[in-house]
Parts: structure tokens; sequence; C-alpha cells
């Protein structure tokens, strides 16, 4: 059965001049994969540290498929029928520099029914699991409230036109431009532009402040400079 995520973004698709780019197409399993614990470790520690304000991550899948469509953690995301655009990586946490706050309680597996009801938004069983597991636990709520709040705030975000963006010459600065056009209460001081080494686009970090709202993004906090070349994977035509 198609959830109501993938009738709606088929629905946004037609209608000119509007592009969700979430999920295109997206069917859930009956039977959703299990995840591994996801725990600190010695590369990985715990850190108990306070939160200055969140990032919201995203990624984009055609990039992501395109390198990682034979892994076996990229079935559902990539081989299964299902079609993405730009899908939810995680809201995390951000303390001070590298100093933010990860793995802060030791936690149980998600419940089938949490992965089920955000695997079309996060299309990954496992990196659920990692995203509550790394920062949703530092954020004193449930994984349900936790996803609740990040797929809320993704839901609401809408995308320029990545076709025609991926026809022509393009920089961090003007798609981080086009971004905050396309998101009126997203100022385009709070996006973050990231690629691969190769130039390709990555994921988009929208900086939050301590109460959720789109703020400017801390100086180096990450991201390509505005001027730096970046290309849209776009697959097959």
């Amino acid at each position: 059965m198609r959830t109501m995520l993938g009738i709606v973004g088929a629905a946004l698709i037609a209608m000119p001049g509007v592009a969700a780019a979430q999920s295109y197409q997206c069917t859930v399993p009956s039977n959703v994969p299990r995840p591994r614990p996801d725990l600190a470790s010695a590369s990985q520690p715990q850190r108990l540290r306070p939160i200055t304000g969140y990032t919201l991550a995203l990624t984009w899948a055609p990039q992501y498929c395109h390198n990682n469509a034979r892994d076996a953690s990229a079935r559902f995301e990539c081989q299964s029928g299902n079609r993405f655009g730009f899908t939810l990586h995680g809201l995390w946490p951000d303390g001070v520099g590298k100093e933010w706050p990860q793995y802060c309680t030791t936690t149980a597996l998600l419940p089938p029914a949490v992965i089920k009801r955000n695997l079309c938004s996060t299309p990954s069983a496992q990196l659920l699991q990692h995203e509550w597991a790394k920062h949703g636990t530092c954020m004193q709520t449930t994984p349900a409230d936790y996803f609740a709040r990040s797929t809320g705030l993704y839901a609401k975000l809408r995308y320029p036109d990545m076709d025609a963006l991926s026809r022509k010459p393009l920089n961090a600065g003007q798609f981080a431009d086009a971004f905050a056009a396309a998101n009126p209460g997203v100022p385009v001081s709070a996006v973050r532009v990231t690629a691969t080494a190769k130039g390709w686009l990555d994921e988009l970090w929208l900086c939050l402040d301590k109460s959720f709202a789109y703020t400017r993004c801390e100086a180096n906090s990450g991201g390509l400079a505005a001027n730096a070349s970046v290309k849209i994977w776009r697959g097959k035509r």
C-alpha cells in the first residue's frame, strides 16, 4: 500500500512550480528491517554537553543511490522501486564547535511501529536507530516525539526545481539562494551545502536555534564556500 507521504509527494510534483522532492514514491513493507544496536565507542564516545541549537540534515537521495545502490543497507531506498528526492538524515543537537552532545544514554532498539512510521522520511531502519541513539537521546524526549519533531520540520520544506538547476552551472551560494526562495521561513544564512569530493551535491544542513526556528549558522560550522561549484546528480532522464 502506498503511503500518504508518497501520494502527497506525487501530487506536488504534478503541480507546476511546486517541488516537494521528498518521497516521490514510497511503499513500506509489512515487516520492516530490524536494526542493530548503535552504541557509543572509542571513536564515537558519549559526550554530555549543553545544547546550543540544532541542525536539520537532508540527503540528496539520487547522489546517495548513485554511490551506494549495491549496498544491502541501501536496498529499501535504492533498489525496491521506491523513489526519493531529499531524504531526512536527522535532527542533530549542536554544542560549541565540535563538542556537540552525542550518545547521551544507552537505548534499546526502536519499536517496529516507530520505524514503519518514519521509513518514508528516513529510508533506513539502521539510520533511524543511529539518529535516535546518537542524537535523539540527548534531547530529553522519546523516540516517537524525536522523530515527530524531525519529520515535522522536514515535511514543511519545499525545494527549487532540481532538474532545472542540474542543467546549468551552479555554485553553493546560488543553490542556497534558490532553496531559501522556495522556503520563505528559511533565511539563506541558515543553509549550508555539502558536496562529495568530486563536487556533487550531497547534503543540506539547516541551522535552527534552541526553539527550532531557522537561524543564521555559526561561522566555521561546515559546508561549502558560497562560490564553490556544485553539480546535481539526477540519474537517468
